[in-house]
C-alpha cells in the first residue's frame, strides 16, 4: 500500500508506520531496541489507528447511524483520530477532555472540525498531571452529552475495534518488518488496547515473545501494588484502574514500572540522540526497554511503541525546561 503514488483520502494512510532500530540509545546496553514512529499517522498517534476501526465497524454493525453525532472522552489522541476519521466520513464530532491535559491536543481537535468540551479537574489535582479522579468527571460528562444529543459514544475503553486495530494491523507490522525476530514487548497501559492487540499478534506468531506492561512508578496497580500517587506527568495512561476490560484474558509476562524523571530524561534523550520527537508514554515505554536490556532481556530484541509526538506537550515541562530561560 506505501507504494502507491497517491491515496483517496489520508484514512488510507492511518497504519503501516516505520520501525526504527534506536542504536544510538542503547550504545551501552547489549541488546536491540526498535521503536514503532506512530506520529507518522496523520494525527500524529497511535490513536488514529483505533478510531478509524472503531468507526468502520460500528457502520458495519449498524450501532453507528448516518448522521449520528460521534462523542468520546479523550486526552487527545483518540479525540484527534476520531476527529480526522468524523471529518473526512461527514460526522460531527464532540470530544471531552480534562483540562489537564495539554492545549495542544485541545487546539488540534478543533483544527480538525471538532467540538471540545474541556471539564474541571478534581480538587487537588495540578494541570499536566490527569488522575482517575479526572477521568471519572470528564466520564461523567460525557455519559450526559450522549445522553442529551442521543450520540454515538465512540468508547474507547469499551469497543473492541480498539484492541483490533492493534491485532489486525500493528502487531503483524511488527512482525513483518523485524522479520519476526521479536524477543520481547513492553506497553504503557492506558485502555490497554495496544497492549491487548499486539501481545494477541505477538503470541500468535511465537508463544515466546515475551509481553510487559508499562505504568507509572507512584501508580502502578495493574501490577498489583499499592496506589501511591494517582497524579503523575505521563498522560495518556496509568489512569489507576485495577479493572482494564482488554486486559482481561490477556498474557502478561511481567510489569515494569517508571517515573516521570526517567519518562521525560529519556524522552529527551531521543531528541537530541535519536533524532525523535515523542511524547511522555513514549519516553516510558523506551526507559522500561533498556530496563529489560539490563536485566532479563540482556542481549535481546525489544519492540516498543513510540506512541505521539512531542509537538503535542510543547506548553508542558517535558520540553519546557532550562533551555527557555536562555531564549
Amino acid at each position: 500500500m506505501k507504494n502507491k503514488k497517491s491515496y483517496s483520502s489520508t484514512l488510507e494512510i492511518i497504519g503501516n508506520t516505520p520501525l526504527v532500530q534506536l542504536s544510538r540509545i542503547t550504545s551501552n546496553h547489549d541488546g536491540k531496541i526498535f521503536a514503532k514512529l506512530e506520529y507518522f499517522n496523520p494525527g500524529f498517534s497511535k490513536k488514529d489507528r483505533i478510531s478509524l476501526q472503531m468507526i468502520e465497524d460500528a457502520e458495519k454493525d449498524g450501532s453507528l447511524k448516518p448522521g449520528q453525532v460521534i462523542i468520546e472522552l479523550t486526552s487527545g489522541n483518540t479525540g484527534t483520530g476520531l476527529a480526522i476519521v468524523s471529518a473526512i466520513k461527514g460526522y460531527e464530532f464532540i470530544a471531552v477532555m480534562s483540562k489537564g491535559n495539554s492545549i495542544e491536543r485541545a487546539r488540534m481537535m478543533e483544527a480538525f472540525g471538532a467540538r471540545v468540551i474541556l471539564v474541571d479537574q478534581a480538587a487537588g489535582s495540578t494541570v499536566g498531571q490527569v488522575s482517575g479522579d479526572d477521568l471519572a468527571l470528564v466520564e461523567t460528562e460525557t455519559q450526559k452529552l450522549c445522553q442529551e444529543l442521543d450520540g454515538f459514544r465512540a468508547d474507547q475503553f469499551e469497543l473492541d475495534g480498539n484492541w483490533r486495530a492493534h491485532y489486525l494491523h500493528t502487531g503483524p507490522e511488527m512482525i513483518e518488518q523485524t522479520g519476526g525476530s521479536i524477543d520481547a514487548f513492553c506497553d504503557f497501559v492506558g485502555t490497554g488496547g495496544s497492549y491487548s492487540g499486539v501481545t494477541k499478534a505477538l503470541k500468535e506468531h511465537n508463544k515466546n515473545i515475551q509481553c510487559y506492561i508499562v505504568e507509572p512508578e507512584a501508580a502502578a496497580v495493574i501490577a498489583g501494588l499499592d496506589l501511591k500517587n494517582s497524579s503523575h506527568k505521563i498522560q495518556g495512561g496509568g489512569y489507576s484502574m485495577r479493572d482494564v476490560k482488554f486486559l482481561k484474558d490477556v498474557p502478561v509476562d511481567g510489569y515494569l514500572q517508571i517515573s516521570d524523571e526517567e519518562a521525560i530524561d529519556t524522552c529527551q534523550k531521543l531528541a537530541s540522540e535519536e533524532g525523535i520527537f515523542s511524547g511522555f508514554s513514549s519516553g516510558a515505554n523506551v526507559a522500561a526497554a533498556l530496563k529489560l536490556l539490563e536485566g532479563e532481556m540482556k542481549g535481546k530484541n525489544i519492540v516498543c511503541l513510540l506512541s505521539d509526538s512531542g509537538l503535542k506537550y510543547l506548553s508542558t515541562d517535558l520540553w519546557n525546561n532550562k533551555s527557555n530561560e536562555q531564549i
